[in-house]
């Protein structure tokens, strides 16, 4: 008989680990600590970096890309701020590991990776883990459908000068919006990026951000790429 995906908690000694690691990132909301000890790192990593998976590092997936470190994906979720009354739009999926953590938080969550090979991997993932209020679809993250309807979180795990205007389309009013926005830098210098935490009022009307500080998130890329 297959498991139901939260029954088993890490061990101790290694729940107690990741709660340090989550701690120095100044993340301390109970609800994402607790998600992330939910959910076994281990099963999203490459077979050859699973005896790495439960560190806090950040580890090389599929399609040229990154599976973030814990404290740097739970320092984003934290900032996000999703409850179990929320909708909630992921837009790089990666392995789905930040996809499974949301899913312990949130109502529903949607979440969009340009790369078909991921986005297949990280559905079987959930489905292998018996995840029945998340999905992953293929597609071009920064033009979403507007036929996906409103949410009432949005994350970006992108870096954008801002964020695009199809994506903020789709955050509800009273919603809140987490990214990388990059600086200003000179020529030849390597871009450096922020992490932002942008509300919408609640009529709708008006954005206010607040900085949470420096964040490594690559520069987003437009469109939809098939498998490698």
């Amino acid at each position: 008989m297959s498991q139901s995906f939260g029954t088993a908690p890490l061990p101790v000694e290694q729940r107690a680990a990741l709660a340090l690691q989550l701690r120095g990132a100044s993340v301390r909301d109970v609800a994402v600590m607790g998600a992330f000890e939910r959910v076994p790192r281990e099963l999203f990593a490459p077979h050859r970096f699973r005896d790495l998976a439960n560190r806090d590092m950040a580890l090389p997936i599929a399609c040229g890309q990154t599976m973030p470190a814990p404290a740097d994906l739970a320092r984003r979720i934290d900032a996000l701020g999703a409850g179990p009354q929320h909708r909630v739009l992921e837009i790089g999926a990666g392995s789905g590991y930040g996809t499974a953590v949301l899913s312990r938080l949130a109502k529903e969550v949607v979440s969009i990776e340009r790369f078909e090979t991921l986005a297949i991997e990280a559905s079987g993932r959930l489905s292998a883990l018996a995840i029945h209020n998340a999905r992953v679809l293929c597609e071009d993250g920064l033009a979403p459908a507007r036929s996906m309807g409103l949410f009432d979180r949005i994350i970006m795990h992108l870096s954008v000068e801002d964020p695009p205007m199809a994506v903020l389309d789709l955050l509800a009013p009273g919603g809140v919006m987490v990214f990388g926005r990059f600086l200003a830098s000179a020529p030849g210098q390597r871009r450096r990026s922020r992490l932002i935490r942008l509300e919408r009022s609640a009529n709708g009307e008006m954005f206010s951000e607040t900085d949470k500080g420096p964040c490594r998130l690559s520069g987003a890329i437009a469109g939809r790429a098939f498998s490698l």
